[in-house]
């Protein structure tokens, strides 16, 4: 792209990320705005909250929020990133200025997390193989779901590549949790 007649490259960044939110958010309002995927959105993004705080282990309250924050930050940034690198794109945004899944990072992802992590962190190897099972239903099933609804677009991206990426992200969080758990015990001990 040529840059324009006595604009910096700051200057016309600037200009072009305004064109683009203005973009965004006219298709926002013309294209997904209370279409049924956007009520959809909606719902995996509110709904689930109000099954994890019925469902959530209250004496384990701030570890597994805990859990669901990482999930949140690490997912977020993934998304964001790699979404940015053209890997995939999103047709439809509960949101304009925030054009990512955010159901998926800010409510479906970090929820399964807790849920898995809550109902099967007592073992190493039974919380492996409960996120190796969740990764492969999110990264084959649940991916393919959403670009069959056409919310969803791969381009230099296959489901497959997700598979470890789930993975590694709930094995990761539950061994700094445990640390930071570990830690915190040793702290209490010497008290």
């Amino acid at each position: 792209m040529q840059q324009a007649a006595g604009l910096s490259n700051q200057d016309l960044i600037a200009s072009i990320e305004q064109q683009l939110t203005h973009l965004r958010i006219e298709n926002w309002l013309h294209h997904d705005l209370f279409t049924w995927q956007w009520w959809l959105l909606l719902a995996v993004l509110i709904i689930p909250w109000f099954f994890w705080w019925k469902k959530v282990d209250r004496t384990r309250l701030l570890e597994i929020t805990l859990i669901g924050m990482l999930v949140f930050i690490i997912s977020s940034y993934l998304d964001a990133v790699l979404s940015e690198l053209g890997l995939w794109e999103y047709h439809y945004w509960v949101i304009p200025l925030w054009p990512r899944l955010i159901p998926a990072d800010w409510s479906v992802l970090p929820i399964t997390y807790m849920f898995v992590y809550q109902k099967y962190s007592s073992s190493w190897k039974r919380f492996i193989i409960a996120m190796t099972v969740t990764s492969a239903l999110y990264s084959f099933g649940g991916e393919s779901f959403l670009v069959w609804i056409n919310v969803y677009e791969l381009h230099s991206w296959r489901h497959y590549y997700s598979f470890p990426i789930y993975l590694a992200i709930g094995i990761l969080i539950k061994w700094v949790v445990a640390v930071f758990m570990a830690r915190q015990e040793q702290a209490r001990a010497r008290q």
